[in-house]
């Protein structure tokens, strides 16, 4: 481990973001603009193949595309894990001289072997978790000297301040910066705020309502060995998933979604962020001037901010990190809702940077995939529908939506059984329902392509309402 400094120095990749050029389409200013125009072309598009004799050879041809890059991601071998670092931690049964050794070896060589980590959380009215958050990340199974922890309290007007005062006294780690009321940027401007004070060689994100494992540094680390890696995410796990159909729901949402991220990384495709449980490599932050206050998902601006600046993100199976999960059905729609606008957003204001090939030929390939059928399939179903009632035919679009539920579903079972370890049959019925929860997405990404094209945008950033039970803090992280 003496030689882990050189090893982990970086370098520059591509060019600073801030030197690439960003335009939006000629004649058309401002999200709203490109997002009637790129709704207008999907439509039009739409329409024109249900009216084209040969529309639906051109369907079944995108169709094979899309299987054999499915196809690719299905059948590529996962990485191979990466051996942590050393424990730290003391055995109880030790004796006294074998520990106290352990603790001075362990001193000395911290300024060698362990890069400086900064944790970094954005905390607004989270007086339910905010205690067991800072015990769990101030007792991290990672030398207490090379590690920090900063809590920023962005204005909260319940016991949220009172409480970090309390526990600032209690742990020497922790960094408590009160940000006033009024300051702009949501969690961007309260992490903006921060991270430049800090000396992580490797900055840590956590949301508040995190359940963080103790050895997750340990894990997190060594991945930042290879240079050109500039951000790792951690996979994310319901704690609560057993209180209601709703969160089962998320719990094989988040399975499918750690199964592809995987996959995808593994061919060369894009990483991507998830907010909760991310690590950015503080020359790659740099790189890429922090994060983006002009958007309501700051994970996946940063995502694309880091691809197009020559980095690369990777993904950690386990530990996972915990968070809650949505209860009620108008909290997730709403909670949805931004996710998907903020994912849509990227790809407007970035599509020149997306056309001109500022990635790797695979990446932009595996963007273009995804974008197909997280976002371009979804926002034609309604013309689709609507031409195939009044021509009494089947939605031209058909082939695609049925491969799209097969790579779902088959994703799905995959994630589950890598991720839970449980039965065929348990991990078969529980991708049944994830599948039918799956479905509200369609219905979000349509109506959310229509709302932006025609109305305003003011940026707010929406809190989720973090409950914090003993229940949940119960359930253990997989």
């Amino acid at each position: 481990m003496a030689d882990f400094p050189e090893r982990f120095s970086t370098k520059r990749f591509s060019t600073p973001l801030e030197e690439l050029e960003i335009e939006d389409f000629p004649g058309y200013t401002g999200r709203r603009s490109k997002a009637a125009l790129t709704l207008s072309l999907l439509w039009g598009v739409t329409v024109i193949l249900h009216l084209l004799s040969w529309g639906s050879w051109v369907v079944l041809g995108l169709t094979a595309m899309l299987t054999t890059h499915g196809l690719r991601i299905l059948l590529a071998k996962p990485s191979a894990a990466v051996v942590p670092l050393p424990s730290t931690a003391k055995p109880a049964d030790a004796p006294k001289e074998v520990v106290a050794k352990k603790v001075a070896q362990a001193g000395a060589q911290d300024a060698l072997a362990w890069p400086y980590v900064s944790l970094l959380v954005a905390a607004k009215n989270e007086e339910t978790v905010i205690e067991p958050l800072v015990a769990a990340l101030c007792q991290l199974d990672y030398p207490a000297s090379r590690y920090d922890v900063w809590i920023v309290d962005d204005n909260s007007t319940d016991g949220t301040a009172q409480r970090l005062q309390n526990l600032a006294a209690r742990y020497p780690q922790l960094r408590v910066l009160p940000r006033p009321a009024g300051a702009g940027g949501g969690k961007s401007g309260a992490l903006n705020q921060v991270w430049p004070d800090t000396q992580g060689d490797i900055i840590g994100v956590f949301d508040a309502d995190a359940r963080v494992p103790r050895d997750a540094l340990r894990h997190i680390v060594p991945l930042f060995d290879q240079k050109a890696v500039g951000a790792v995410q951690m996979q994310k796990a319901i704690v609560n998933r057993a209180k209601n159909l709703w969160t089962r729901g998320q719990q094989a949402e988040m399975a499918l979604d750690s199964y592809f991220q995987q996959q995808r990384i593994r061919l060369g495709g894009i990483g991507e962020l998830r907010g909760n449980g991310q690590f950015v490599r503080r020359t790659a932050l740099t790189h890429c001037g922090g994060w983006n206050e002009e958007t309501i998902t700051d994970d996946l601006d940063l995502t694309l901010r880091l691809h197009f600046s020559g980095w690369e993100i990777h993904f950690l199976l386990h530990p996972a990190v915990g968070e809650e999960g949505v209860e009620q059905p108008l909290a997730l729609w709403h909670q949805r809702n931004r996710w998907a606008e903020g994912g849509y957003q990227r790809y407007l204001d970035y599509w020149r940077l997306i056309v001109q090939n500022h990635m790797v030929p695979a990446k932009t390939l595996d963007m273009a995939a995804f974008w197909l059928i997280q976002y371009g399939l979804p926002t034609v179903a309604l013309p689709d529908f609507t031409m195939a009632v009044l021509r009494h035919r089947l939605p031209i679009f058909l082939p695609v939506s049925s491969l799209v539920l097969t790579l779902s579903m088959v994703g799905m079972f995959c994630g589950l059984r890598r991720n839970r370890q449980q039965s065929v049959w348990v991990c078969g019925l529980q991708t049944l329902w994830g599948n039918v929860y799956m479905v509200h997405w369609l219905l979000v990404i349509a109506t959310m392509a229509m709302r932006l094209a025609v109305r305003p945008k003011r940026l707010r950033w929406v809190k989720t309402n973090h409950l914090g039970s003993e229940e949940d803090l119960r359930v253990d992280v997989p």
